[in-house]
């Protein structure tokens, strides 16, 4: 079978997985590497024979035939390797978020509309094990119909550890457009509903490493009427990370406290949780094999893409709604056309 060949734009923290991940398995390659520190882009030509590099993906794009593009990286000014790709005729894999605002997410996705190119955006977290395990447990209507919720992610995030992106530190909503978006889309996701109405506060404290706001509190409102109240933060004062994500249904509830497992559920009168059995993974790594999976599927069979860039505009959109929210102190309809569209700096 001949490998699906890919070239990988951006050398950063997240490349390293998807460098492990790509040459694990025989049927992809890279064939590219692009990042703008000429000695990054020649310290992985050497760790990857018979690869090209560059510095832009034009540039490697004109020296190498490929099928397939990665985009790790930051959101903000993709256009041009957007239109690389584009020009190139390169199915695009662009990490999330696919831009840093609704306006320049949509400029990409009717980019790649009008290529004739496949546009998907890498939300990992929808290929956890206890991701689906969480869906096909509501979906199965064992629970019955979930009404409201609360969705709590607390984490003292050092953005200066040298494994993580630092274009973070100098973002203007940094948990927003880089966590906060990942838990919007799960509850897309798992719900298979979308929001409505969002009304939302974010902030800074004085403690925090950020520019931007660390902070957001939402009430999220899903169609159907499904309610969720929502508290991210990137500067929690305390080491130990907190996820609880608990959904009240029916008949009880489903909790899960861990972001990679421990998942459960209880009917009402249940004195104890009733674990879900998960299958082990290796987080990070697992699920962007999963991903990738899904990705060189469509590149070699046109299999449905999971997550094409127009259905990742509907969680940035909710995204954008809370920006709009905190500055107007009203409650905001993430498919209103007059969605501030603003970039962040």
């Amino acid at each position: 079978m001949t490998p699906v060949r890919v070239i990988l734009v951006g050398l950063g923290a997240r490349a390293r997985i998807w460098r492990r991940v790509i040459g694990a398995r025989p049927d992809c390659a890279i064939v590219g590497l692009v990042d703008t520190r000429p000695d990054v882009v020649a310290a992985a030509v050497a760790e990857t024979p018979g690869a090209v590099g560059g510095e832009t993906l034009a540039e490697v794009t004109a020296r190498v035939a490929a099928d397939a593009v990665i985009l790790s990286t930051p959101p903000g000014g993709r256009g041009a390797q957007i239109a690389a790709a584009c020009a190139a005729r390169l199915a695009i894999l662009a990490e999330k978020p696919l831009a840093d605002s609704v306006e320049a997410a949509e400029a990409h996705v009717a980019a790649a509309e009008r290529a004739g190119v496949a546009l998907t955006v890498g939300l990992n977290f929808r290929y956890l094990a206890v991701t689906r395990a969480l869906k096909a447990l509501l979906a199965a209507d064992r629970m019955g119909r979930a009404e409201f919720a609360h969705f709590t992610y607390e984490r003292w995030r050092d953005g200066h550890q040298p494994h993580l992106n630092k274009y973070p530190l100098t973002m203007d909503q940094p948990m927003l457009w880089e966590q906060s978006i990942h838990h919007f889309d799960l509850m897309r996701f798992v719900y298979d509903a979308e929001p409505v109405a969002v009304s939302a506060r974010t902030f800074n404290p004085s403690w925090s490493m950020y520019r931007g706001d660390a902070n957001v509190s939402a009430l999220i409102t899903f169609s159907g009427g499904l309610e969720v109240t929502y508290q991210g933060t990137w500067a929690g004062n305390w080491q130990p990370m907190t996820f609880n994500w608990r959904t009240e249904t029916r008949r009880g509830v489903v909790i899960q406290a861990d972001m990679f497992g421990a998942l459960g559920y209880a009917h009402r009168d249940d004195a104890v949780l009733t674990p879900v059995t998960l299958p082990p993974n290796e987080p990070w790594v697992d699920d962007a094999a999963a991903l990738l999976d899904d990705f060189v599927a469509h590149v070699r069979d046109g299999a449905a893409l999971a997550c094409p860039g127009a259905d990742h505009v509907r969680s940035l959109r909710m995204v954008a709604a809370c920006i709009e929210s905190s500055m107007t102190g009203r409650a905001v309809d993430p498919r209103s056309p007059g969605l501030q569209r603003t970039s962040p700096s």
